[in-house]
């Protein structure tokens, strides 16, 4: 039961947090720092979200074959490579440094 009422809440909480988003004025919006902030903050949310997915294991830092992954994806972007090619890349360096044992 107590599974349903947090899934409650959260349904609630991300329905307040969307009637919030659509009661914001237009003029608000137009501003330029509200417009970069805007732009900024879900490339910052992500990028935050991967570093903390691939080096943190509770509270310990890790260096592991997800790490090698994420530098070869990292490169090939840089390359400027087809996304699959990237994912690929990335999956084929972490299976790798897992079955060497790294």
């Amino acid at each position: 039961m107590n599974v349903w009422i947090a899934i409650g809440v959260t349904a609630l909480g991300c329905y307040a947090v969307k009637l919030t988003g659509l009661l914001v004025p237009a003029g608000v919006l137009e501003r330029p720092l509200v417009r970069r902030l805007a732009a900024l903050l879900p490339v910052a949310l992500l990028a935050a979200l991967t570093a903390q997915q691939t080096f943190a294991d509770g509270q310990a830092l890790v260096v592991d074959a997800v790490a090698a992954g994420l530098a070869v994806a990292a490169v090939a972007l840089v390359l400027r490579a087809p996304f699959l090619l990237v994912v690929a890349a990335a999956v084929a360096v972490t299976a790798g440094v897992r079955a060497v044992g790294g």
